[in-house]
């Protein structure tokens, strides 16, 4: 495909291009990864200023987001990527490979670290979701500081930050210049900006503290909302890939086989397709019922992919669609492990009004629930599926919670889809827009084919 960037990507690449060290804090929707390896592309092989590139991203992001982008795109086919993942053998054998961009899980940088030492080989780093580097306190934060002499080059990517996440910005732009804008410390940088409530425990911003945050990164920092720069479509879709772990994806495999054998291709009917994509959608989420009814967990590929976006959006709220009820714990327990305080499952009317209040950051709803007649659109921007329905009503009533009538900023819609499963099939059925039903058939069916051709 043919990269013709807009006026605001150029101007992005060109300062990734000339700055040694940028913050570029982009929201979701405008093209971050593409303009990173815009750029790389420039530095490796234009001007050859920079020789081996590391990437450091979440775990979901490292498996496939890098290279898949570099697939998508004419003008990188030269760039060789390398994807740092599984057993230490494994990460090994992909650090020898020959490549110029590594890419490895923010979780493994403290073992790159000390696997190389001294020897420290990258002068490029790109922090993919610089914000998951916030804490001054974690290993990941404290073994990259121990680099930074060593790194001529160096950028981060994360969502623009919101007021109330301006006290976790400090980590994220020492590692960009070692302290010299920010302060060399946290508490300098606390006492200097924000007020402490010891009562319980806070941090508030003073008076005009914002602002003089701001003042004092612009130089380093590229900050640009998608209300700003997203003429069309005012609603964004973005597909987040979910990887399957390979227990978890030998027991999609055989669950599928076994149950797509059961029905017969040519005769499948609807009652048929929505038992098969309930259970197959179900085992997608990570948990399953069994024959008494009881969710029985499978794995947490999905809601780790889940606490990653919501860790993405940097403070700002979202409204989360499950689909099955044995989700509802399982996403809460995620928020909570992420540090967040305030979510709630929509019940009722109080809330809704607490969510458009601002009272709440991640709401957790049924599209089933609110599908219809509900104004949730001062709350927030954010969608996440966290699994799709089948109908395409609820699909797009559901959305249109937030995408309606007083919305003030670009609806984006983060889904997350489990790689070659059932969720991209619901998925493709959904975007058909028209006849959801037939165009699920009739992919089922063509799945079933391929099956019974690779049983013969």
């Amino acid at each position: 495909m043919r990269f013709e960037p807009h006026a605001y990507q150029e101007y992005a690449i060109e300062r990734m291009i000339s700055d040694a060290k940028l913050g570029l804090f982009l929201d979701m929707g405008l093209g971050k990864t593409v303009i990173t390896l815009t750029a790389l592309k420039t530095l490796l092989f234009d001007s050859m200023i920079v020789r081996k590139v590391l990437v450091i991203a979440p775990k979901r992001v490292a498996e496939g987001t890098w290279t898949d982008e570099a697939r998508k795109w004419d003008h990188l086919n030269l760039l060789r990527i390398s994807v740092v993942l599984g057993s230490a053998r494994q990460r090994i054998a992909a650090l020898n490979a020959a490549a110029d961009v590594y890419v490895i899980n923010r979780d493994n940088v403290k073992w790159l670290v000390y696997h190389y030492g001294r020897a420290w080989p990258f002068d490029m780093v790109i922090c993919d979701e610089l914000s998951s580097f916030k804490s001054p306190d974690s290993n990941r934060f404290k073994a990259l500081r121990l680099m930074l002499p060593r790194i001529d080059r160096i950028a981060g990517l994360t969502g623009t930050p919101a007021p109330n996440g301006l006290h976790d910005l400090w980590a994220q732009v020492y590692l960009l210049d070692r302290g010299e804008r920010l302060g060399h410390t946290l508490t300098w940088y606390r006492n200097q900006y924000f007020d402490y409530n010891p009562y319980d425990h806070t941090y508030t911003l003073k008076s005009g503290a914002d602002e003089q945050i701001w003042a004092a990164i612009k130089d380093i920092c590229v900050s640009m909302s998608a209300k700003d720069y997203l003429e069309l479509p005012e609603c964004v879709v973005v597909n987040v890939p979910v990887e399957l772990d390979q227990d978890t994806a030998e027991t999609y495999k055989h669950m599928e086989k076994e149950m797509m054998m059961e029905v017969d291709g040519e005769t499948i009917e609807a009652a048929n397709a929505m038992v098969l994509t309930g259970k197959l959608c179900q085992l997608c989420n990570g948990a399953v019922y069994d024959e008494n009814g009881d969710a029985v967990q499978v794995h947490n590929c999905k809601t780790e992919a889940l606490a990653e976006v919501v860790e993405g959006l940097n403070g700002q709220p979202a409204l989360v669609y499950y689909s099955f009820r044995h989700d509802v714990p399982r996403i809460m327990a995620t928020l909570k492990g992420v540090g967040i305080k305030r979510a709630r499952e929509l019940k009722g009317d109080a809330d809704v009004r607490a969510w458009n209040a601002g009272g709440v950051d991640i709401l957790i709803a049924h599209p089933a629930s609110a599908g219809h007649g509900l104004n949730l659109q001062d709350g927030g921007r954010h969608i996440i599926w966290f699994g799709l329905p089948w109908a395409l009503e609820q699909y797009q009533q559901a959305n249109k919670r937030l995408h309606r009538q007083g919305q003030k900023h670009t609806v984006i819609i983060h889904r997350l889809l489990v790689r070659d499963s059932m969720d991209q099939i619901v998925a493709w059925a959904l975007e058909a827009k028209s006849g959801v039903q037939d165009a699920l058939l009739t992919a089922l069916k063509a799945r079933i084919k391929e099956i019974k051709g690779a049983a013969a």
